[in-house]
C-alpha cells in the first residue's frame, strides 16, 4: 500500500467561462501535479465539484486524467453516496482500468449510526475489485466515522487499505494510528496540520493545497518521513498563509485563484452554488503566491 503514501492531490476540474470543462488546461494540471513531485492523483474527490457534474462529463474528465498520467502515478477515484444500494451496483458495473484504487466518503445527509456506516463500508468493500480508502469528513457530512469503525473495517477486509481523516479531530486520529493493523494507512485530509499529524505517524495527505504548490507539499511530505522535522516546519510555515487563504471562501475556489495566478489553469470559474473568491481575497492570494 505504498502507492498511497506521501503526497496524494485532490483534483480540481478546470471550466471555461462558459462553464463547461476545460480539458487542456485539466492536462496542464495533472502535468503541472506529477512534475511538482505528487505520489498520486485523486479523481472526482469534493475538491472536483463532482456534485456539479453529471455522469459525462464524470467519465470524459477520468478519461482525460487517465490518458494525460500515462500510468506515471496511482490514481484514486473517488466513488461515494447515501444510497448504498445504488452505489454498490455502480461499483460492480463500473470499468476500473487506469484506477488503482477508490475513495469513498461517508454517507451524507442520512446521518446513520456507526452500524449504518459499518454496514455501508462493509457493502463497499465486498463490492468493489480495487482497494478502498474511506474517506471521513464530518464537516461535510454530518457523521463521524469513529476509530472504531475504521479499525474493525481495517481489520476484516483486507481491501480497505487506508482512511483520510478530515475530523480535525488529533485525538480520533491518534486513536486510530496506534491501533491499526501494520500496512493500513491513515491519510491526512486537512492541508494544515498535516505536518503535526505526519509527526504523530500519518502516513501522507491527500491535499487540495497541492494543486498550487506540488513541489512546496511534496518536498514537506519527504523531509517529514525522515523524521527531519525541522527542515519540514520551514515549509509548513511557508505555505502557512497561502493554505488558509485558499480555504478562506471555500473549495476549490481558492485554489482556482491560485492557479490561474500561476497559469496552470485558464479559468478560475465555478459552477453554482460556488462562486469564485473576492476581489480582496484574489488580491491576497496574488501576493502570497508571488511571496512564494
Amino acid at each position: 500500500m505504498s502507492l498511497f503514501k506521501g503526497t496524494g492531490v485532490a483534483l480540481v476540474t478546470p471550466f471555461d467561462t462558459n462553464q463547461q470543462v476545460d480539458y487542456p488546461s485539466l492536462e496542464s494540471l495533472v502535468n503541472h501535479i506529477i512534475s511538482g513531485g505528487a505520489n498520486f492523483l485523486v479523481a472526482m474527490g469534493t475538491t472536483s465539484e463532482a456534485a456539479t457534474l453529471n455522469s459525462s462529463e464524470k467519465a470524459k474528465v477520468l478519461e482525460c486524467i487517465i490518458k494525460t498520467n500515462a500510468k506515471r502515478v496511482p490514481i484514486v477515484l473517488g466513488m461515494g453516496g447515501n444510497n448504498t444500494m445504488a452505489l454498490v451496483e455502480e461499483i460492480k458495473s463500473f470499468n476500473f482500468d487506469g484506477v488503482d484504487a477508490i475513495l469513498s466518503v461517508a454517507p451524507y445527509y442520512n446521518k446513520p449510526t456507526q452500524e449504518g456506516l459499518k454496514a455501508h463500508f462493509s457493502a463497499v468493500a465486498e463490492a468493489c475489485p480495487l482497494p478502498v480508502i474511506l474517506y471521513n469528513v464530518p464537516g461535510r457530512t454530518a457523521s463521524n466515522i469513529s476509530p472504531s469503525v475504521v479499525l474493525d473495517l481495517a481489520k476484516k477486509y483486507r481491501n480497505v487499505v487506508a482512511v483520510k481523516e478530515a475530523s480535525g479531530n488529533m485525538a480520533q486520529i491518534m486513536e486510530i494510528v496506534q491501533h491499526k493493523p501494520k500496512d493500513f494507512l491513515v491519510l491526512s485530509g486537512d492541508d494544515a496540520i498535516t505536518l503535526p499529524l505526519v509527526s504523530v505517524g500519518v502516513d501522507g495527505v491527500i491535499s487540495v493545497v497541492a494543486n498550487v504548490v506540488p513541489q512546496l507539499m511534496s518536498q514537506m511530505l519527504n523531509l517529514a518521513n525522515q523524521q527531519k522535522y525541522f527542515e519540514a516546519q520551514k515549509i509548513h510555515y511557508q505555505m502557512l498563509d497561502l493554505t488558509n487563504a485558499l480555504f478562506a471562501e471555500g473549495n476549490p475556489a481558492g485554489a482556482k485563484a491560485a492557479l490561474q495566478k500561476i497559469g496552470v489553469i485558464e479559468s478560475d470559474s465555478l459552477r453554482l452554488p460556488l462562486v469564485p473568491v473576492s476581489n480582496a481575497l484574489r488580491s491576497k492570494i496574488n501576493e502570497l503566491i508571488s511571496s512564494l
